[in-house]
């Protein structure tokens, strides 16, 4: 009974034990233990510039942001010293990973370049002609097209001056495109017009004037970047009391991306309800075309009055010392795009006379292409009538060595046989021979003095055969080769 105790005693020191194990918690060594990695946060999609090279350069700058130094640089240097490449000198200091994809970044663009000018030249026809790229890619002013393989300082400045050159230069062309846009539409309207009769004209025409009367009927339009433009966001988009308008809150509202600064694309934001007191897809006199360029128009007039740096941005400072100008209390409507219109009558008549001689150069190519295929088609007559002639005189020969060919297997093709001589048949003499034999025929002996002559011209080619050595004719064969040479005679 005592060992009975005992064990049980023992086994239930052992389960107290167990218990206890799994009631001790475990350190854990937490230098061992990875972290859950954070996913860093997106920064927002960088705007489209519109320049050609315009990933080149985002991608250039994201890049360089992501270096602390950098970036201080970058938001603490003023946009006159950024222009004239004081900026560009601190490429030096940036972190060594940061150089080297930016060298990657510059090779990829320095190969995608010649891939453009060596597809430009196979366009145009010159797939043997040898393709000079570093002269081609002096026209790229934006790299260094000496150093494809490494970004310099030299670099950095050529990116950031040409940028601000082109961008300040794009509004400008916009103008010209939207421009030449306008007088287009102008145009095809009046050589529609030349395509109807009086009455259809008519018709056309107080169509025409009823849709710009319709168009210009709209709410009045406040003035870009004024106080009265910027409640009425405030109320209708912000859903806020306009007698509460804080210029400050305002800014923070709609500075979207949280980088301190009106960018362009966040600026014409603010107009979408100006606009729409203008135009409305769904009618018939409201061009699209001409609502982004009004759209545009707005933006490019806030910044040529409130960006004082002219970096293309607004920030806080900026906004807040243009809402303390008279200009800001404008209470004058904006001026739209059918009260100013972008083109003059010297520009449509300089424009058409353009479009004239563009089509009568196109009507001349289109005549002589038109006498190419002419003459092309000509020749090819010529060529055609020349292959005619010469089959038909292929089919004249091949008929003549026919017949020769005929006439020689009928009378001169013998082959020799053991103890006689046969002559090779031919289906075609077979033929022959056959109607011969259906035909009557009257043997009578030739007369005897053409026998006589007969056997003394026999006698003389013998005796010239003996004398060269050639075989005799077969009177003078033995008598067993007689016979048959005998019959040959009665061939015809």
């Amino acid at each position: 009974m005592c060992w009975r105790r005992a064990l049980l005693a023992g086994c239930v020191l052992l389960v107290v034990q167990l218990l206890c194990l799994e009631a001790v918690p475990i350190s854990i060594d937490k230098t061992k233990v990875k972290e859950p990695e954070k996913t860093p946060e997106e920064s927002p999609a960088s705007v489209d510039t519109g320049l050609h090279y315009d990933r080149y350069l985002r991608e250039v700058i994201d890049f360089l942001e992501k270096d602390q130094h950098f970036r201080q640089k970058l938001h603490n240097t003023d946009m006159e010293d950024i222009k004239q490449g004081k900026l560009a000198k601190e490429l030096d200091f940036v972190s060594h990973h940061v150089r080297t994809k930016l060298d990657e970044l510059k090779r990829q663009e320095v190969n995608r370049l010649r891939t453009l000018i060596k597809a430009k030249q196979d366009l145009e026809g010159g797939n043997d002609i040898a393709v000079d790229h570093q002269a081609l890619l002096k026209q790229f002013e934006y790299l260094n097209h000496m150093n494809p393989h490494t970004f310099e300082v030299d670099d950095l400045d050529r990116l950031i001056k040409s940028a601000t050159k082109d961008l300040e230069n794009y509004d400008k062309e916009r103008h010209e495109e939207f421009k030449r846009y306008e007088m287009m539409k102008e145009h095809d309207r009046r050589e529609h017009l030349k395509t109807l009769d009086e009455e259809e004209r008519k018709k056309e025409e107080e169509h025409y004037e009823e849709m710009r009367k319709k168009h210009a009927d709209h709410p009045k339009v406040n003035h870009p970047g004024s106080e009265n433009q910027l409640k009425e966001v405030w109320e209708e988009a912000d859903g806020l009391d306009p007698e509460d308008f804080d210029p400050k809150t305002f800014f923070n509202l709609h500075d979207t991306n949280g980088d301190g600064f009106f960018d362009e694309q966040e600026l014409e934001a603010l107009f979408t309800k100006e606009l729409e007191k203008i135009y409305d897809p769904t009618n018939e006199e409201d061009d699209m075309v001409e609502m982004e360029e009004e759209r545009l128009r707005m933006r490019e007039h806030v910044m040529n009055e409130v960006d004082s740096n002219k970096d293309r941005l607004v920030s806080l400072d900026e906004f807040l010392v243009a809402t303390k100008k008279k200009e800001f209390l404008e209470s004058d409507s904006w001026e739209t795009l059918e009260q100013n219109q972008a083109y003059t009558d010297e520009e449509m008549r300089e424009f058409e006379e353009h479009l004239a001689q563009q089509e009568h150069d196109l009507n001349q190519k289109a005549a002589d292409l038109q006498k190419q295929r002419d003459e092309l088609e000509r020749q090819q007559e010529q060529l055609n009538a020349q292959k005619i002639e010469l089959q038909q005189v292929r089919g004249v020969r091949e008929m003549f060595l026919c017949k020769n060919m005929k006439q020689f297997f009928l009378f001169f093709f013998f082959v020799p046989v053991e103890g006689n001589v046969v002559p090779e048949t031919h289906p075609l003499d077979n033929q022959l021979h056959l109607e011969q034999e259906a035909q009557p025929q009257d043997h009578q002996p030739a007369p005897q003095a053409h026998q006589d002559t007969s056997q003394e011209q026999h006698g003389q080619q013998n005796q010239d055969l003996s004398q060269q050595g050639l075989p005799q004719t077969p009177q003078h064969l033995p008598p067993a080769h007689q016979e048959p040479a005998q019959d040959l005679h009665n061939v015809p």
